[in-house]
């Protein structure tokens, strides 16, 4: 991450006249007119309080990185059930709310707009992170093979429990009330996580979903909760506020493929599109990993038939977002483990220089060390102009 771009001709600034790219120009998103196509992708930090209240440190910590033309918010639990991990922001209490006002407020004040990710993690968790002990639960009760960060550190998922269909219309309500909240705590807009092996995934891939119900078996039926949350969303806050993520190929969280996830992730989108979304997500290959997709499935695909704005994750650095949009691959570039010891992540790639280098020890939990306390090569400025609101 050292690397000096300045030595390499073809990612050189632009201000110098070398590169020629819309990438730091202001662009349209659903309802807003964005400083430019650089995006924050959601980073779990672990930084919350023990009852997943957002900090005065997390305030400052995205205030710092508001340069970004949209924040997407750390996964924020929408539910106690929800949570998976320890010291993740939740926001369906009000003291949460109240804490996420000020993280907003903070970000607005250095002119960036924010979205929340909408956080249930299904089966990867842990019953010393459930009410009551509970087991996590899950479409089908398959044990994954991954971690839950816990209060003493990572430990093994267990076997969840199945959803009743009953429950189900229940963690849609949940989503509601999360969007609500949202609103209510100066969110600009809400994403719905349905990517890296979590709740909604585990219902859309057949792999992680066995059920015989209306919730399961064809691939109509899988989509069915995430379309549910989806409509639910948007009647609360509107489509032009709403985005969903996607990771169609990923293995994090020991999610198995589909077994046709082509036929699987187009139908989502299709469907998506009735909607008419502010944009979709998507995470191009292996989540923290290769980028190529296995069994060739073109990801480019999902970019062409989502009729909203695409913005695109997973290991982009200044060349490949400058070659996506040369080529027209996506609309907007999400940079999530370089904004981690970058705050200025936005200045830095404009002007082409060097990136600090983070700290994975600090990844996860902690105080300001490796979290507020990264060099920027300037004291931040305010993002480019007012907001058109």
């Amino acid at each position: 991450m050292k690397r000096n771009l300045m030595s390499d001709p073809i990612l050189q600034s632009p201000r110098q006249g070398t590169v020629h790219t819309d990438l730091f120009d202001t662009v349209e998103l659903g309802e807003y007119r964005l400083a430019n196509r650089v995006v924050m992708a959601p980073l779990t930090r672990s930084r919350a309080s023990a009852q997943g209240v957002p900090t005065s440190m997390m305030a400052e910590y995205y205030a710092q990185r508001a340069s970004a033309g949209l924040i997407i918010a750390e996964g924020t639990n929408v539910s106690p059930q929800g949570r998976g991990y320890a010291s993740t922001p939740g926001i369906y209490t009000t003291s949460q709310v109240e804490g996420w006002r000020r993280v907003t407020e903070a970000i607005h004040g250095k002119g960036s707009r924010v979205f929340v990710q909408l956080w249930h993690v299904g089966r990867i968790s842990h019953p010393s992170l459930q009410p009551n002990g509970a087991l996590p639960v899950a479409p089908s009760a398959i044990c994954p093979e991954a971690t839950s960060f816990t209060a003493i550190g990572f430990q093994s998922c267990l076997t969840p429990r199945a959803l009743a269909t009953e429950e189900i219309p229940e963690i849609v309500a949940q989503y509601v009330q999360a969007t609500r909240n949202a609103l209510l705590a100066g969110f600009d807009g809400v994403e719905i996580h349905a990517a890296n092996g979590y709740l909604i995934e585990q219902f859309l891939r057949d792999s992680t979903n066995k059920r015989t119900d209306v919730y399961g078996g064809s691939r109509e039926k899988r989509a069915r909760f995430l379309l549910e949350v989806t409509a639910a969303v948007v009647s609360v806050c509107g489509a032009g506020r709403v985005g969903v993520r996607l990771s169609p190929v990923s293995t994090v969280n020991g999610i198995g493929p589909d077994s046709d996830p082509l036929a699987t992730f187009s139908f989502v989108v299709e469907q998506l599109n009735a909607l008419n979304l502010a944009y979709l997500h998507v995470i191009e290959g292996i989540t923290q990993g290769p980028r190529d997709a296995p069994g060739g499935f073109d990801l480019q695909l999902l970019r062409r038939a989502f009729r909203g704005s695409y913005i695109a994750n997973n290991g982009y650095d200044l060349e490949l977002a400058l070659k996506a949009r040369r080529h027209n691959l996506a609309d907007l570039i999400a940079f999530g483990r370089l904004y981690i010891a970058n705050p200025d992540l936005v200045e830095r790639l404009h002007a082409g220089a060097p990136l600090n280098a983070p700290d994975r020890g600090t990844f996860f939990g902690g105080g300001a060390q490796g979290y507020t306390d990264y060099p920027c090569l300037t004291p931040p400025k305010l993002a480019r102009d007012a907001l058109i609101r």
